[in-house]
C-alpha cells in the first residue's frame, strides 16, 4: 500500500507531543518525492534545527533516518525515543513547544536556565575581553577531567584502538573524524554546566540550544600516515558581512601546540570582511594560503573548552608529538540564529 503524504501543520503531534516534529518528518518525505518547495525548506530551517537539537538528535543520523528508514511518523518517533534512552524529560518538550508557539517558558524550563545563570562564571572579564579582541577563548577546566577521560575512553573503544598501543592508532584511520554521538560518557561531558555557562557568557544569554556533534582523534604523523585535514577552513558562508556565530571543541586529552592542536588566526574576525572584498573577483577565499595569515596553534588541557567565532579560519593541524589528540565538537546557539539564504 502506498501512503499519501501531506504537509503537516506545526501543531500536529504524535505520541511524543512535540510541535513541528510531524511537519519536519512530512517535509522530508515530500522532499524525497520532489514535492517540497525550496523556499519552504529554507524558511523553516532554524525551527527544524531547534527541534532536532532540542530532542538531542545528531543531525547526520537524523537526516539518514528521515531519508531512508522513517517511512511512517510512528517509526520516526520510535527512533527518537530510542535515541534518548527511552525517556525524554517533559521540560525539554515544553521548551520546544514554547518556542514554536512563541509562548513563555514553563517553570521547569526557567529553573533550568536560572541554574545556568547562577552558575559561577567560567570565563573571567579578561577572558571575555580576549574573546572579543582575538575571536577565540579558552575556558579553562570547563568540564571535570574525569568526565573528559571517560569520554576519551568511549572514543578509544568505539574506534577499536588501544591508547597504549601506537600500532592500533592507524588501523582503518582515513580521517580524524569519529562518528560517535550518543555514548553516555559523551553525554555526561556535553551536559556539564560549565560548557553551557561558558557559551552563555560568550553569547550574553543562557537561552541556548546544543547541537549533537561528533568527535575527532588525530594520531601522530608517521611515514605511512599523514594528517588528512581538515586544515584551516570555515563552516559558514563567506558573503560579507560574515554573520556572527560560535563553535567550540572540548579537549579530552592534554594537547601541546605541536600535537595536532586547534589552529586559528587570532583577530581575523575583525579583518575578514575587508580581506574578502580585497580578493580578486575570481578568487575562491577557501583556496587561499590561510596559514600565511598568521595561524597559531592553541594548546589545551583535559577539560578545557575552546570557543571561537565562526568568522575565524580554523582547523586541526599535523600531530608531530607522541600521542593522539582527542576532542569533542561542541556548538551552542540561540534559537533565533542567522540563516544563510545563499552560500559562498
Amino acid at each position: 500500500m502506498v501512503y499519501q503524504i501531506e504537509l503537516a501543520d506545526a501543531d500536529e503531534v504524535g505520541d511524543l507531543g512535540v510541535l513541528h516534529l510531524k511537519r519536519l518528518w512530512s517535509k522530508s518525505r515530500l522532499g524525497l518525492r520532489g514535492r517540497l518547495p525550496d523556499a519552504l525548506k529554507d524558511k523553516e530551517w532554524t525551527r527544524d534545527m531547534m527541534v532536532i537539537d532540542g530532542l538531542a538528535l545528531p543531525l547526520e543520523h537524523t537526516m539518514r533516518v528521515l531519508h531512508q528508514d522513517a517511512s511512517t511518523f510512528d517509526a520516526f518517533e520510535d527512533w527518537i525515543l530510542k535515541s534518548n534512552g527511552g525517556h525524554i524529560d517533559q521540560w525539554r518538550i515544553d521548551r520546544i513547544n514554547a518556542n514554536v508557539r512563541n509562548e513563555p517558558y514553563s517553570h521547569e524550563v526557567n529553573n533550568f536556565l536560572s541554574d545556568i545563570d547562577n552558575h559561577a562564571p567560567v570565563l573571567s572579564e579578561e577572558d571575555l575581553a580576549f574573546f572579543h579582541e582575538n575571536g577565540y577563548v579558552k575556558a579553562k577546566g570547563a568540564v571535570p577531567k574525569e568526565t573528559c577521560r571517560a569520554a576519551a575512553k568511549a572514543i578509544w573503544d568505539f574506534m577499536g584502538m588501544d591508547a597504549h598501543d601506537p600500532e592500533s592508532w592507524y588501523q582503518g584511520q582515513a580521517s580524524i573524524m569519529v562518528p560517535l554521538f550518543d555514548h553516555p560518557a559523551m553525554w555526561a561531558a556535553r551536559k556539564s554546566p560549565g560548557i553551557h555557562k561558558a557559551f552563555s557568557q560568550a553569547w550574553g544569554t543562557s537561552d541556548l540550544w546544543m547541537s549533537v556533534d561528533k568527535a575527532a582523534l588525530n594520531p601522530p604523523e608517521r611515514h605511512d600516515w599523514h594528517f588528512p585535514g581538515p586544515s584551516l577552513h570555515w563552516d559558514t558562508s563567506l558573503i560579507p558581512p560574515v554573520k556572527f556565530g560560535m563553535q567550540g571543541i572540548l579537549c579530552l586529552t592534554d594537547t601541546t601546540a605541536d600535537q595536532g592542536a586547534f589552529t586559528t588566526v587570532p583577530g581575523f574576525h575583525k579583518k575578514i570582511d575587508r580581506w574578502l572584498k580585497e580578493l580578486p573577483p575570481d578568487a575562491n577565499p577557501r583556496e587561499q594560503d590561510l596559514l600565511s595569515l598568521g595561524a597559531k596553534s592553541i594548546p589545551g588541557e583535559v577539560g578545557d573548552l575552546i570557543i571561537w567565532q565562526n568568522a575565524m579560519p580554523h582547523g586541526a593541524s599535523p600531530n608531530r608529538a607522541q600521542s593522539p589528540r582527542i576532542v569533542m565538537f561542541i556548538d551552542m546557539y540561540p534559537e533565533q540564529r542567522e540563516f544563510y539564504a545563499s552560500w559562498k
